[in-house]
């Protein structure tokens, strides 16, 4: 029998005991990278939010455009998150539990808002509901109005985060699979009790991830919203928006005061995800 070649011999050596330099300037690199590309700039807002004190910094944070702009953001947030919730418990439930024809396409259309752009999401929506658009005349006759308006802000918000939950509870389902449901269906559960007390308990922080990851990308959404809101101060308006409009008018303490809760936000996401990703660490140990 032929033996290897001695380079074949020997078992190859873990990626861990490469030298000591090399793991201290990949490190320092990584640091290097996430301070200047994410820490920096948390620091600045915080830094110019408060450079003329506390009470500028609430002055900016009170003032009626700035209280109309976080009303409008929670409201468009809370009604995306929660219809993007069913949707997604319900899609990946169809999915993971079921054959049907344009099962392919239906997952290949939750990837959809991942490859388009929010800018061109935005401007299908003023095609289809705008003064010109292909819905414009039964619109106009039930005096209905969706762009530059809170429902052109909503689809525009739903469009662009509707994959984030479907997309955190496919995977998980898929490898859980269907055996705990067709038990307890056998053992004389109806579908919707198997559904509360099965599948929705294995799936809670993987559906719980979801909806954080959603909302956060509600809150701080731009390029879709722009083009739908008409930017109209003190209506349509979300807190992005308000932003780019006080920083462009040169009221850059009031535009970083805005924008500081918005970095709180993205702070409370990352110390919830990380949260999360624990219990999830856990379960599928």
């Amino acid at each position: 029998m032929a033996q290897a070649p001695a380079y074949m011999q020997h078992s190859p050596r873990p990626v861990r005991t490469e030298p000591a330099a090399v793991r201290i300037v990949l490190t320092l690199t990584a640091l290097a990278f996430i301070g200047l590309f994410i820490g920096l700039p948390l620091v600045t807002v915080f830094v110019e939010a408060f450079r003329r004190g506390w009470g500028a910094y609430v002055a900016a944070l009170v003032e009626p455009d700035a209280l109309a702009a976080i009303r409008l953001t929670l409201l468009v947030a809370a009604i995306s998150v929660s219809a993007n919730l069913v949707f997604g418990v319900v899609a990946a439930w169809a999915i993971t539990k079921f054959d049907f024809p344009g099962k392919s396409l239906l997952i290949t259309l939750i990837d959809l808002p991942f490859s388009v752009s929010p800018v061109v999401a935005g401007l299908v929506f003023v095609l289809l509901f705008g003064a010109q658009g292909l819905f414009a005349a039964p619109l106009a006759a039930w005096d209905v109005k969706i762009i530059f308006a809170l429902p052109g802000i909503v689809l525009a918000t739903i469009f662009v985060t509707f994959p984030f939950v479907a997309r955190e509870l496919i995977p998980l389902m898929q490898e859980q699979g269907t055996a705990e449901e067709e038990a307890a269906l056998s053992l004389g559960a109806s579908g919707l009790s198997t559904f509360f007390r099965v599948t929705l308990p294995n799936v809670k922080w993987a559906l719980l991830y979801g909806v954080l990851l959603c909302n956060a990308r509600a809150m701080g959404e731009f390029g879709a919203v722009s083009v739908v809101s008409g930017h109209i101060r003190g209506l349509t308006n979300t807190m992005p928006l308000h932003i780019e409009i006080l920083y462009n008018e040169y009221q850059f303490v009031a535009s970083f005061a805005v924008a500081s809760l918005l970095a709180l936000l993205a702070l409370v996401t990352l110390v919830a995800k990380t949260i999360l990703e624990h219990r999830l660490a856990e379960e599928d140990r």
